[in-house]
């Protein structure tokens, strides 16, 4: 039985977005919903997903039984971790068919139209995916406290971490390190308090002064920018040599830092063709099982690979 309908499912963690399409590409109905990290809340993830694709339905103003006439696909926030990604599939949904991928892999999909290409995300977080045409090879996504290299939220943190250097009398102080003290009324035992309950998110919230600071010529802000461009200029570097293709920068913080990036990897860079919606919806079109190909991870069958 072949679908009817198409329905692309973009998790985040910040937001769950989803694309209903019938089997000619029309686009019947969008919709969105709240978190949906299934790393860190499967239950909420899968029914933040699932609300996203029923208000769909109820948009389009589909049939009772339409579920079985769709093919799904999810791009979930968490779903890089094997065991969860796994724990989705077996989960029972009513779909004719469905997908599960990563959200970085589906935004590699709709950036490239499904051909071979990278992408890195740099946002509060950072992951980036190389799609050779077969498998994914992805890199970062495991948190703050593992990875998240070349995003907001560890620019925010070294920003902080100088200030305090520059406030203990360590390194010489700017107006980037004065104001991030004020912020904290020049108390590092209130910074200290700060960080015992700070999301990568509130880290990250200090990444665009260090922007503004470096766009003045500020010495501590130029610092701290270059170094952040070259952690990201080793992941860019690192994705387009594994893909052999060009790369898309993506999130908050692709646009001010490309200016600092190598001539080299600007001119690697493209514009994506698509959003992430439509990677999702080109996985559901294709109905292949999607599993990460990493020397990080165990080896997989010949089922782990997504051929478009």
């Amino acid at each position: 039985m072949q679908p009817e309908y198409f329905v692309g499912i973009d998790a985040g963690g910040t937001q769950c977005r989803a694309r209903l399409t019938d089997h000619q590409g029309n686009v019947l109905a969008h919709s969105s919903t709240g978190s949906a990290n299934i790393f860190s809340d499967f239950k909420g993830a899968i029914d933040a997903a699932l609300a996203a694709v029923e208000n769909c339905f109820s948009i389009a103003e589909l049939p009772a039984g339409s579920h079985q006439k769709t093919a799904a696909a999810f791009g979930f926030a968490g779903a890089n971790v094997t065991r969860i990604r796994q724990q989705a599939l077996d989960w029972p949904m009513p779909f004719l068919q469905r997908d599960i991928a990563s959200d970085v892999e589906i935004a590699c999909l709709g950036a490239h139209a499904g051909q071979p290409g990278a992408v890195l995300i740099v946002g509060t977080g950072s992951q980036g995916t190389a799609y050779d045409g077969q498998h994914f090879h992805s890199v970062g996504g495991w948190g703050f406290a593992l990875s998240d290299g070349g995003s907001g939220a560890q620019l925010g943190r070294s920003a902080l971490r100088l200030a305090l250097r520059c406030h203990e009398g360590l390194s010489a102080p700017s107006p980037l390190t004065d104001i991030v003290m004020a912020y904290f009324d020049n108390s590092p035992e209130n910074m200290l308090q700060w960080t015992l309950a700070a999301t990568p998110a509130q880290w990250g919230t200090f990444a665009p002064w260090v922007f503004e600071h470096a766009a003045r010529q500020d010495s501590n802000a130029l610092s701290l920018v270059h170094r952040l461009a070259a952690d990201i200029g080793q992941h860019l570097s690192f994705l387009v040599n594994t893909s052999q293709a060009k790369v898309c920068l993506m999130g908050g913080i692709a646009q001010p830092v490309t200016p600092y990036l190598s001539p080299k990897l600007q001119q690697q860079l493209v514009a994506p063709q698509g959003d992430a919606l439509q990677g999702a919806l080109l996985l559901a079109a294709h109905h292949q099982t999607l599993v990460l190909n990493s020397t990080q991870r165990p080896p997989y069958t010949k089922d782990d690979r997504l051929k478009l």
